[in-house]
């Protein structure tokens, strides 16, 4: 499989684990990183999302966990290739037995959001089987900072269960951007944020296509410093 080519980095990637896609280019331009000085990924995949927030912030230290043994090899195999490796290191780690004193200014995640069902697709990344919400909100809450951030990207439909579980975690909602695939369509993804302080959350709205196959604005700005761009979506 060919890598995908990013301007400071390229992804390899293998059948084995889930390929670079929007949401996760989205989750890595879109998510607030400015103030963060040490991150933890969930879930890294590849790697992109770490590399994405590396360059986004050269004072970043970046620790990206997945339970699969492969996504661990090929994220650690672009973190090495990458301008930002002494700043990401890559660790096979079951997010739900993960001990460590460390607290962390952002934990952000592309988590699995499908119910366990019968497809044999990208199973531990897409499909709740290793992780569920509970679990990663639930020890995320523990691993977070004061004022740390933890962020995510899922299913507009899974919004009022995500953010009920967050405040049972004493985690409050505090930035929303919904997510349209075309201009015309419904959102279908959003990037929540969460934070330990309460306050009222700001609500953002961003278009990745304005027509078919032809990116938006919104997204060629957002994504001018990391795309390659051909002009077509991903």
């Amino acid at each position: 499989m060919k890598p995908f080519r990013f301007q400071q980095f390229d992804i390899q990637q293998n059948a084995d684990v889930f390929r670079v896609g929007t949401d996760a280019v989205l989750l890595g331009a879109l998510a607030n990183v400015s103030d963060a000085k040490k991150v933890l990924e969930v879930g890294a995949g590849t790697g992109i999302i770490s590399l994405m927030i590396a360059q986004r912030n050269p004072e970043v230290q970046i620790l990206a966990i997945d339970i699969n043994s492969e996504a661990v090899h090929i994220s650690q195999t672009n973190f090495l290739n990458s301008p930002f490796s002494d700043r990401i290191k890559g660790q096979r780690q079951d997010f739900k037995n993960f001990e460590t004193e460390e607290k962390f200014d952002l934990i952000i995640s592309n988590p699995p959001y499908f119910e366990i069902n019968s497809s044999e697709k990208d199973i531990l990344a897409r499909q709740r089987l290793e992780l569920n919400f509970s679990d990663l909100i639930h020890k995320s809450s523990r691993l977070l900072s004061e004022n740390g951030l933890f962020t995510v990207i899922i299913p507009i439909d899974s919004e009022k269960e995500f953010t009920e579980i967050c405040f049972n975690n004493n985690l409050f909602l505090k930035r929303k951007v919904s997510i349209k695939g075309i201009k015309t369509s419904e959102p279908k993804r959003l990037v929540l944020e969460y934070s330990f302080i309460e306050s009222e959350a700001k609500v953002e709205n961003f278009v990745i296509e304005k027509s078919p196959r032809v990116y938006s604005d919104e997204y060629l700005e957002l994504t001018k410093d990391f795309h390659q761009f051909t002009k077509k979506p991903l």
